[in-house]
């Protein structure tokens, strides 16, 4: 009787979350539709070739990295709370909530940042990654074009600076608290940055990443791996906005064009020609 009250409790929850994923579909359509038919970078259909694909990945990456990131993201904050020591992680413990946010904005970007670029710079991780900047035309859904191995990766790179400077902890109220907004918050914004829009942010790029500085990182050249905070990419001499935009988008690996292809082919145990063609440095591929 309780397996199967467990069970039906655990369908439930599954159909809850895909309500909650098309209601979000239908805000960030209603919010960004206009937008990019109003202030679009450049003029594009609707039903643009790779539109059904970005969907696709909208609908998966609802899903599935909630049960992929879970288990890794409490192993790690329990390994780190028992290897380090508590006047390293209860240090932020004493902050107010406000604070600790800023820090945790701040401290989650420089693990994100060093995650997305090793996501370039590794040939393994490029694999996965490489899908990502498959999309040759950038709107606000090419946020969520990615597959579950790379998304879940560099989240970890973040939420684990997070819990070892102690901004995040596994215990105390709401241990989950501090992640959630940090996820949530680069979530929002990077919907923001990938969408059609023209708009820049003047002296204000500097600060905040814009949709300029980040349509320039699906170009084919390496640079602008800061998901919000543009400051990083100036610290590790990556940053690149000129007043211009990129003509094209897309990379030089070889991607399959539809969900299923994207989802598998990176599992494949070797196809060099992927490698091959992108990169900070061309002889890592």
């Amino acid at each position: 009787m309780q397996s199967l009250l467990a069970s039906h409790q655990h369908i439930a929850g599954l159909l809850l979350q895909a309500v909650r994923t098309c209601v979000w579909l239908a805000i960030l359509v209603a919010v960004f539709a206009p937008l990019e038919h109003f202030f679009a970078v450049r003029p594009a259909k609707t039903f643009h070739k790779g539109w059904a694909t970005n969907l696709g990945w909208y609908f998966v990456n609802s899903l599935v990295p909630i049960f992929l990131l879970g288990p890794p993201v409490a192993l790690i904050a329990v390994i780190i709370h028992a290897v380090l020591p508590a006047s390293l992680t209860g240090a932020a413990a004493s902050l107010p909530l406000w604070a600790r946010m800023i820090a945790a904005m701040v401290v989650g970007e420089i693990g994100f940042y060093w995650g997305h670029r090793w996501s370039h710079e590794i040939p393994l991780l490029w694999r996965f990654h490489a899908v990502h900047h498959s999309a040759e035309h950038i709107n606000f859904l090419v946020n969520t074009r990615a597959h579950p191995v790379d998304m879940v990766f560099t989240r970890l790179c973040g939420l684990t600076l997070l819990y070892a400077t102690g901004l995040a902890s596994p215990v105390g109220p709401n241990p989950t608290l501090i992640p959630a907004l940090v996820l949530l918050i680069g979530v929002l914004w990077s919907f923001f940055i990938h969408a059609n829009l023209r708009w820049r942010l003047g002296p204000l790029e500097e600060v905040l990443s814009s949709p300029a500085f980040h349509h320039w990182h699906h170009t084919r050249d390496d640079h602008n791996y800061s998901a919000m905070l543009p400051v990083m990419d100036r610290v590790f001499g990556t940053f690149y906005l000129p007043r211009e935009w990129p003509e094209a988008y897309g990379t030089d690996t070889p991607v399959p064009d539809g969900l299923i292809g994207q989802l598998l082919d990176p599992l494949a145990p070797s196809l060099k020609a992927r490698d091959v063609g992108r990169g900070i440095s061309s002889s890592t591929r």
